[in-house]
């Protein structure tokens, strides 16, 4: 685990990352704090099997030969022993797959009061039925995917447009402090600064929550 920031901020954001995102933590870090002028600390949780580990049950292979796991709720118990102090904030975010977990996370326990979850993978066989079941336990959940995401000939990826927008109608419909943003480009675009702003949003609506309810 890398921390960036302040370790006594009141925000405590937490996002897994594999090596490629380890590279580009700093860019990122530096754009949530020109995007916001909370104090916070990033943690930057190391996945080492990116497929398992963030899973939250097996599901077959959509690309390349490597199925998925279901390491997820082994993962969240790692997550869950940074985030016992209840003074803080705690926002939970990432990218791809990582920003589904964000999600899942989310309805497991009700530590996280924000999800980032940037161009997550939504697409993932039967988390949307799930979340139809359940209802998530964050006060704010930021939502984004890129414009040509949906344009792939991926049968199974190529469903993440519709997904996306699922799962904003649904949090909404329950009544969860949600927003949806449309980025330019494919999957791969600026993975890095969509994070940064799923992350600042978050933050803006924590701490307007905080100050109406003191």
């Amino acid at each position: 685990m890398t921390t960036w920031g302040n370790t006594d901020a009141p925000v405590v954001l937490i996002q897994m990352v594999d090596d490629h995102d380890s590279e580009r933590i700093e860019s990122e870090v530096a754009e949530i704090r020109r995007l916001t002028k909370a104090d916070f600390c990033l943690h930057a949780i190391g996945v080492k099997d990116w497929n398992a580990d963030l899973s939250p049950w097996p599901a077959p292979a959509v690309f390349g030969k490597a199925g998925f796991g279901n390491g997820a709720a082994d993962t969240l118990a790692g997550v869950l022993k940074i985030c016992r102090d209840q003074e803080k904030i705690f926002i939970i975010g990432g990218y791809s797959l990582a920003g589904l977990f964000a999600l899942w996370a989310a309805y497991q326990t009700e530590v996280f009061q924000g999800v980032a979850a940037a161009s997550p993978s939504v697409w993932f066989p039967g988390f949307v039925e799930k979340m139809r079941e359940n209802r998530i336990q964050a006060n704010a959940v930021y939502l984004s995917l890129g414009d040509r995401e949906e344009k792939t000939r991926n049968p199974v990826m190529a469903t993440v447009g519709d997904r996306i927008r699922e799962t904003y109608e649904l949090l909404k419909k329950q009544g969860i402090n949600t927003t949806l943003e449309w980025n330019q480009g494919n999957h791969f675009k600026d993975a890095d600064l969509r994070t940064a702003k799923a992350f600042a949003w978050v933050i803006s609506q924590m701490t307007e929550y905080q100050t109406e309810g003191e």
